[in-house]
């Protein structure tokens, strides 16, 4: 029987993966498509590597497997801020290049500059997690920080496992190499590919809306690895912000709107993102997310008391769009799933 290697098997995995996103979802399928094809292709030049040996590819890995770590930061930095990639985030990957022209000489510094790579760009993910980010669509925004959050630790898990290569490499001759690159592969490709699907599908992208001139149109630097800051705004600072958010879901009711981002509320007030982010944590002690729903979950139990509308219907009317994240924070406001309200309230009601 013939014995496939893991590699071609995930390689074509990804492929099908890739082409399907890209076929059925063009918009939202595209960037996660293109990442993907960079996975399948990395993860076949591995297969290739270690089972021809053939010297191209021995050039082709490490480069291909240096901007993994770079793609995979800017695709969840991108739904972060809006702006341009510092082209220093290059540097790694064409020093990695340069080397592999001269392969024998320069096999040490490519193990290092590829650790620090993954090491690096593992922080950076981690770190940017405990934030919301702009341009998801806030109903999304903790699994996306979730998943943005688990991809930054495979990719530290990978950076380890770089570690055992290397000595692999120093003790055994590299004997168990390809079962170690294939066991890397098998846990960091699946699991960062789906944190940026996640990602793909969460963001939402528009037109900033028309603004006053007294809501200027906050942004940021034009660049999307702007250092997240972490200054404490004043008391009366903060809940000046949190009243504009209030005023703004009171009067204009922008929680039912499903594709409310950070980015767009922040626009809607004229308050930087990250002063929004802040205020809402320092006043309310929960992020923006959670208080977001709270006013969806308000809206949806004066529905559930005053009209005889749907389950299905209430939950999309008021800005969710799954009904198991509606029934999730129903019980966690109230404490009693959407029905079970529905029918307490009315039997009080009654009595």
């Amino acid at each position: 029987m013939l014995a496939i290697p893991l590699p071609f098997v995930m390689s074509l995995l990804l492929v099908i993966i890739a082409i399907l996103l890209f076929t059925k979802l063009p918009i939202e399928g595209k960037i996660p498509s293109l990442f993907i094809i960079l996975c399948a292709v990395s993860t076949l030049v591995v297969g290739l590597r270690w089972t021809s040996d053939v010297a191209i590819f021995r050039f082709l890995q490490p480069i291909f497997a240096s901007f993994l770590p770079v793609t995979a930061w800017y695709i969840f930095a991108k739904a972060h801020y809006r702006g341009r990639i510092s082209l220093l985030h290059l540097l790694g990957p064409i020093v990695i290049t340069v080397c592999s022209f001269w392969f024998q000489f320069w096999i040490d510094a490519i193990d290092v500059i590829l650790t620090m790579l993954y090491l690096g760009y593992g922080a950076l993910l981690i770190r940017y997690s405990f934030s919301i980010p702009e341009d998801v669509r806030l109903c999304d925004a903790e699994r996306v920080v979730l998943a943005e959050r688990i991809a930054g630790i495979m990719l530290l898990v990978s950076a380890c496992i770089d570690g055992v290569l290397s000595l692999d490499f120093i003790v055994y001759g590299g004997e168990h190499a390809l079962y170690i690159l294939s066991l890397s592969y098998l846990l960091l490709i699946p699991t960062v590919v789906v944190g940026v699907i996640i990602v793909g599908f969460s963001t939402f992208r528009a037109e900033p809306e028309t603004l006053s001139d007294s809501q200027p149109n906050y942004s940021t630097d034009g660049r999307i690895d702007s250092p997240l800051k972490s200054v404490r705004l004043s008391e009366l600072d903060a809940k000046n912000i949190v009243h504009k958010i209030d005023a703004l879901m009171q009067e204009q009711e922008a929680f039912r709107d499903p594709n409310l981002t950070l980015g767009r509320l922040s626009r809607k007030i004229g308050t930087p993102a990250r002063q929004v982010s802040m205020a809402v944590n320092q006043v309310c002690a929960m992020n923006i997310s959670k208080v977001l729903n709270e006013y969806r979950i308000t809206y949806a139990k004066k529905l559930l008391i005053s009209s005889e509308d749907s389950i299905t219907d209430i939950y999309l009317s008021s800005g969710f769009q799954t009904k198991s994240n509606f029934n999730r924070e129903f019980v966690r406001i109230t404490g009693k799933t959407p029905s079970v309200y529905r029918y307490d309230t009315a039997v009080i009601l009654v009595k």
